[in-house]
């Protein structure tokens, strides 16, 4: 089994696909990182040498950040829009949508579930 950037790949997987499962790597840079190893992209993880999982791994390391060192400096980049208190910064801080979308309805994935006051409100009409 493959492991590159602190990821075990998916041995039953073409090359191109598995290396998307490493943070940073999409479908695009994962074929240009097999064409700078000299790796055949089609090719089954499970079926690659070891010099083949060699030289990629140094054509990952010489591209740039990825998995931990890239979910870090966005964690960082995160942190510093909360700490400057700018408006970004504060929709993270609330777990609401950054990007400018509408709240009056929607963004329940960013909101959570619906608070029940209505539900609240019966409950203490029956109670009456």
């Amino acid at each position: 089994m493959a492991r590159i950037a602190g990821v075990d790949l998916p041995p039953n997987k073409r090359l191109w696909v598995g290396l998307t499962a490493i943070y940073g790597i999409g479908q695009q840079r994962a074929r240009s990182l097999a064409a700078k190893a000299n790796v055949d992209p089609t090719k089954k993880i499970k079926d690659l040498t070891e010099e083949e999982v060699t030289h990629l791994r140094a054509a990952i390391e010489a591209e740039g950040r990825v998995e931990g060192d890239l979910r870090k400096e966005t964690q960082m980049n995160i942190r510093r829009l909360i700490e400057i208190q700018c408006y970004r910064g504060l929709r993270h801080r609330r777990n609401l949508p950054v990007r400018g979308q509408r709240t009056h309805t929607n963004a329940r994935t960013r909101k959570g579930p619906r608070k029940g006051a209505v539900a609240a409100k019966k409950k203490t009409m029956a109670r009456k």
